[in-house]
Formats: C-alpha cells, sequence, structure tokens
C-alpha cells in the first residue's frame, strides 16, 4: 500500500538555552550594559565623567515573567516562568520530569519528545508559556497502576534499545504514531518516525516494536 509522507508544521521560536539565562545578570541586562558603555565611550572621555553608567540599576532590572497554568501527565501545575523557558526545560527543571531528554536543542534529534494535547512535538523549541490550559504527557506518564504501556513492553520485547537515551523520546513518538494510524506498513512507520534519532542503530527493532504495539491496541 501506498505510505503517506508527513505534513510539516512551522517550527516554534527557539528559546535560549537554560545557561544563558543563569547567575545574577541575564543575557538581556548584559546586553543593555554593554550597549549603554559603548555609547558613552563613543561620546568621549568628557561624557563619560558627565554621565557614569548606573550598573546597580541595569542589574536590577526585572525578568519578564508570566503564570502558566497546564496539565501534565493528569496533574494540574500553576508555575510563574521566565518567557524564555522552553517546554522541556519546565519539565526537567521546575517539574523534575527528566524522562525527555535534551539532545541536540535545536528540534532536529527528537529526544524530547512528548505529546500537547495528544500532539507530538520536540519540546526543546516549544515556549511554555504558549501552552496556558494544555493537556501534556510525557514518558512518566504511561504507566499505569504497576503495568507498563504497550508500547514500553514492545520496546523491551523487540530489544529496541540499546543506550536508552532517545528512548523515552522514540516511545512517545511512537505513541503518536500509533493514535494517527501511521501504521499500515513498516515503511510508514520509518517514514513518520524518521524525526527520532538513535544513534545505537536500533531502527529494525524500534519499527517492530511499533508494529507490535498496534497489532495489540
Amino acid at each position: 500500500m501506498p505510505c503517506e509522507r508527513p505534513s510539516t508544521d512551522s517550527a516554534s521560536v527557539r528559546p535560549n538555552r537554560p545557561e544563558a539565562l543563569s547567575g545574577p545578570a541575564s543575557r538581556r541586562v548584559f546586553l543593555a550594559a554593554t550597549s549603554a558603555v559603548g555609547g558613552v565611550l563613543a561620546a568621549g572621555p568628557a561624557a563619560a565623567e558627565a554621565a557614569p553608567l548606573n550598573m546597580e540599576w541595569a542589574a536590577s532590572a526585572p525578568e519578564p515573567s508570566t503564570c502558566v497554568t497546564l496539565t501534565v501527565n493528569g496533574e494540574r501545575h500553576t508555575l510563574t516562568m521566565d518567557n524564555r523557558t522552553s517546554l522541556l526545560d519546565l519539565l526537567r527543571e521546575h517539574l523534575g520530569l527528566t524522562g525527555a531528554k535534551k539532545g541536540c536543542d535545536a528540534g532536529a534529534c527528537g529526544a524530547c519528545t512528548v505529546l500537547v494535547d495528544g500532539r507530538r512535538v520536540v519540546s526543546c523549541l516549544m515556549l511554555a508559556v504558549r501552552l496556558e490550559g494544555a493537556e501534556i504527557t510525557t514518558v512518566e506518564g504511561l504507566e499505569r497502576g504497576g503495568r507498563l504501556h504497550p508500547l514500553q513492553q514492545a520496546f523491551i520485547d523487540q530489544d529496541a534499545f540499546q543506550c536508552g537515551f532517545c528512548t523515552p523520546g522514540q516511545i512517545m513518538s511512537a505513541l503518536g504514531c500509533v493514535q494517527e494510524a501511521h501504521t499500515g506498513c513498516a515503511e510508514e512507520i520509518r517514514e513518520w518516525m524518521s524525526g527520532n534519532l538513535c544513534r545505537c542503530g536500533c531502527y529494525p527493532n524500534i519499527v517492530r516494536a511499533v508494529e507490535q504495539a498496534a497489532r495489540g491496541w
């Protein structure tokens, strides 16, 4: 049977890396301060003496933040966060859900894949402030009553992982693939799972795991 090709959605704006936001002064404050210094120096020594830079004011400038309420794995959370926080950093740094991995941090490897309102997303490219009222599912939310999700069990049965780094993202992408009914043939599964990279090369086993889970759905 002919296999469909996925449509492509426009990528979300990539937030700054969290390491750029650490410390007492943010990147925005740093740029504002250096711009002010450059302007004073360009005006000459007299201007520098007449208008010294108020570094204390620059360091105390507040960061833009927003209060967001969202549901993660069935639990409701209300958090106030920097507007540049990605969904991935919200999950890992604010909620302690470290299943989604930070791999490329550029939306290319799929290790951070989660479901937002039932749709697959790479969480490193999605700003958390855009998710007011959203429902997020991560790999931690698949197990029920001490029993593994059928996809989790299928990955074990088919030996579909080695190092395990990409596995949470692979499983969440596979869940979306099955729910979207893109499991008509192995070629279709490979196409719709192509955004998730496995450095260990377990692709044939991953395809078999998705096929096993789809049969038992």
